[in-house]
């Protein structure tokens, strides 16, 4: 997937106001829409100039945009989406259908589609709108339950029409249990209400920062366990650290490298709770010692062991 330059596409300066936004989407329009333009690419620029109008001229996908493009990407490149990449946006509306993306590219896709909008409730017309960001927290505020102090940042307009964010500080209280994808509520944190009815709502769909230990799959939470050669050959019971404290594991003799220990019940601790899994590795000594070096000789002539009998040599 080819990241997209919408300022390229519009021809305009990054900096753009909304007015010069509109006029070069209107300039650009009366030169390729199908309708009139004698332009052989014209239906294909059209859509082009269409995805990137739509993004541009929404203070808050532009400002969206405008960060994701700060990271250094360039027209035309490879591009993943960056894991996270719109934490901390406070977002308005439902997004974007599946039907509305068909004429756009997989790029825009990827960023805007369905951003949010699954949870969002039908409103009443004077009612405030609801408002959706992603947040990013730790592993570790699931097992306890925790408050947090989040700065959401909600783009706006300033009085020349150019996108500008203003954060929006508000303490959340994260449930014990919580786990990736699951959205919190905050009654009347939306958007104002009109002529006395009730303010909108706010939805945080939850995600998780990189662990540097853990890997978290759905509820359950998988880390690798070292263990030295002899614990792994003779057995043993090791203590380590878990997202929750200090548990003793029992490996089993005869194990090998990749073999996966289920603590039941230690993953997510939700309603039914995730499992943990300890895949194990095992950590060979350094020979870098003459003592030690004679020991690896010790059991290389002692030890009629061939680690590649499987492959048949």
């Amino acid at each position: 997937m080819e990241f997209k330059d919408y300022y390229k596409t519009l021809d305009i300066a990054r900096d753009a106001t909304a007015d010069e936004i509109k006029k070069a989407f209107r300039r650009l329009a009366r030169k390729y829409h199908p309708d009139v333009s004698k332009e052989i690419n014209a239906e294909q620029k059209m859509k082009e100039i269409n995805e990137a109008y739509t993004v541009l001229s929404d203070p808050e996908k532009r400002a969206a945009y405008d960060q994701l493009e700060q990271q250094g990407f360039q027209a035309g490149s490879d591009f993943q989406p960056p894991p996270g990449w719109d934490a901390g946006f406070e977002f308005t509306g439902q997004g974007f259908s599946d039907a509305q993306t068909a004429d756009f590219s997989d790029f825009f896709s990827q960023l805007f589609r369905n951003q949010m909008g699954a949870d969002a409730r039908r409103t009443h017309r004077m009612r405030g709108e609801d408002h959706h960001a992603k947040i990013m927290l730790d592993l570790e505020d699931s097992y306890g339950g925790t408050t947090r102090s989040l700065t959401l940042r909600m783009p706006k307009l300033d009085h020349q029409g150019r996108a500008i964010l203003v954060d929006h500080t508000l303490n959340v209280r994260i449930p014990k249990g919580v786990h990736a994808g699951q959205v919190i509520r905050l009654a009347g944190q939306g958007g104002l209400g009109h002529a006395g009815e009730a303010s909108g709502d706010l939805f945080l769909e939850v995600h998780f920062k990189p662990h540097p230990r853990y890997r978290i799959e759905s509820k359950d939470i998988y880390a690798a366990l070292p263990v030295a050669p002899w614990e792994a050959a003779l057995g043993a019971t090791v203590k380590i650290p878990v997202p929750d404290g200090l548990v003793d594991v029992r490996v089993p003799e005869n194990s090998q490298s990749g073999r996966k220990l289920r603590l039941k019940g230690r993953g997510i601790p939700a309603a039914t709770p995730g499992d943990l899994y300890l895949v194990l590795e095992v950590v060979l000594p350094s020979a870098a010692t003459e003592k030690a070096r004679k020991f690896y000789q010790t059991m290389a002539h002692e030890l009629a062991f061939n680690p590649r009998q499987n492959l048949g040599v």
